[in-house]
């Protein structure tokens, strides 16, 4: 008899997504496979529904490219028919559970995992699993792998195809990583497991089979730039033109914008993109849009958040406030530029809901006159950071003193007049 917490939510069409491995039919629980020989529509990819016995009779659908968009079509199609789902390892891991729990609801799909890709690598490299980083570049740019790379870390990438680990070569050393020992894992779990290995900086071994995870130690080469994991990176990190929050600063103003997983920022003037760009880095899960109204340094943000491993930083070319509309609400807001247009400070407080926060930097008298009015205003805090730095005076050293910066930060606590976010 099938178990009780095997069966779907009574009152609804089954949709079953069954996690599969590269050990097929043989290595499905009673339940996985009693769900595949009943149901009436089967999908999945090409690869998975042929490892699927003949007395699976459903009608074979293979996903579609792309994917995402036709997730509800397909279900829609179908619908009424008992349906089950075929997921590489757990389709609620990087899978295609998300996506149909989405489109479906809480609750539904009804799930039942095979081990994954990343427990499977876990146990035959020794790596406890808990203290080993993942990283997908499935349908994501490999760029976002930069941001894990810290020396002794040991990293998980979850590969889009057969020529990932060549690319994940190659990103290590062009970041200073070339050291770094690789394993590249194939067809865990299956009769044809295999693997490879070697140091990034030697990487030669021609593609092999697509479905592969690589096992990365890292380990940074002597004299690599080292990357820390809180905000204030290097200033030599970014190429700009001048326009740069600097490193001191930029520390204390990501320390009151205080980003958290999830949440969303708008840094208005980007310059370099060093505000957004270390917000992100933060947490995997924060998201930050950027406006600049220069397209030079526009392309040059995307090129700073691509090499620091944020691509997904999202780079607005236009004039704040004009080219606000439309964007996301933002949890937080960062002016570093162009306080003085009209209306930007307000356009901005009327964008963040209740408890968002905004910081807004200048150096110039005018912008700080007006910042000065808004603290009046508003409330929030009124701080000036001034930074100096040790130079040589002839024979000797003494101080000199950047340009000091004035700070205002404040925390809307309620809605403004004629905001309806």
């Amino acid at each position: 008899m099938t178990p009780e917490h095997s069966r779907p939510p009574a009152g609804q069409a089954p949709v079953t997504v069954v996690g599969i491995g590269a050990d097929g039919w043989a290595g499905l629980t009673g339940p996985a496979r009693a769900a595949l020989a009943d149901a009436q529509v089967l999908i999945g990819a090409e690869r998975q529904l042929g490892l699927l016995p003949p007395e699976c009779a459903g009608t074979r659908v293979p996903w579609p490219s792309p994917l995402r968009p036709a997730v509800p079509g397909l279900l829609a199609a179908h619908a009424g028919r008992r349906i089950a789902v075929l997921a590489s390892g757990d389709p609620m891991f990087y899978g295609i559970g998300r996506a149909l729990t989405e489109v479906l609801g809480a609750g539904r799909p009804h799930v039942l995992p095979h081990p994954s890709s990343v427990s499977y690598a876990c146990a035959r490299i020794g790596w406890p699993l808990e203290d080993t980083e993942v990283v997908t570049l499935v349908g994501r740019p490999a760029a976002r792998l930069a941001a894990a790379l810290h020396e002794g870390r040991r990293i998980l990438v979850l590969s889009a195809d057969a020529t990932t680990p060549a690319t994940v070569a190659a990103l290590l050393r062009d970041h200073g990583f070339g050291p770094s020992r690789m394993r590249v894992l194939e067809q865990l779990g299956g009769e044809d497991e295999a693997c490879a290995e070697g140091a990034a900086d030697t990487w030669d071994h021609p593609a092999g089979d697509p479905l592969n995870i690589v096992a990365v130690e890292c380990r940074r080469a002597p004299g690599a730039p080292r990357l820390g994991a809180v905000p204030g990176l290097p200033d030599e990190a970014y190429a700009h033109d001048g326009q740069l929050t600097k490193r001191h600063v930029r520390a204390a103003t990501l320390g009151v914008l205080a980003p958290a997983p999830g949440e969303l920022l708008w840094d208005i003037g980007g310059g370099s993109g060093s505000i957004a760009i270390e917000w992100m880095r933060v947490h995997s899960s924060c998201r930050a849009v950027t406006v600049e109204r220069d397209p030079v340094r526009a392309a040059r943000i995307a090129e700073n958040a691509d090499r620091l491993g944020v691509p997904g930083l999202r780079v607005v070319t236009g004039r704040a406030p004009d080219c606000l509309d439309g964007l996301p609400t933002p949890d937080a807001v960062f002016i570093g530029g162009g306080l003085t247009a009209p209306g930007l400070l307000d356009t901005c407080l009327a964008a963040l809901p209740p408890s968002g926060r905004l910081v807004a930097n200048t150096v110039t008298l005018e912008s700080e006159a007006l910042l000065a009015a808004q603290h009046k205003a508003h409330g929030g805090e009124l701080t000036r950071l001034a930074v100096s730095h040790a130079v040589p005076v002839g024979t000797f050293t003494g101080w000199r003193q950047a340009m000091p910066v004035t700070q205002w930060s404040v925390r809307k606590a309620t809605q403004l007049p004629g905001d309806d976010r």
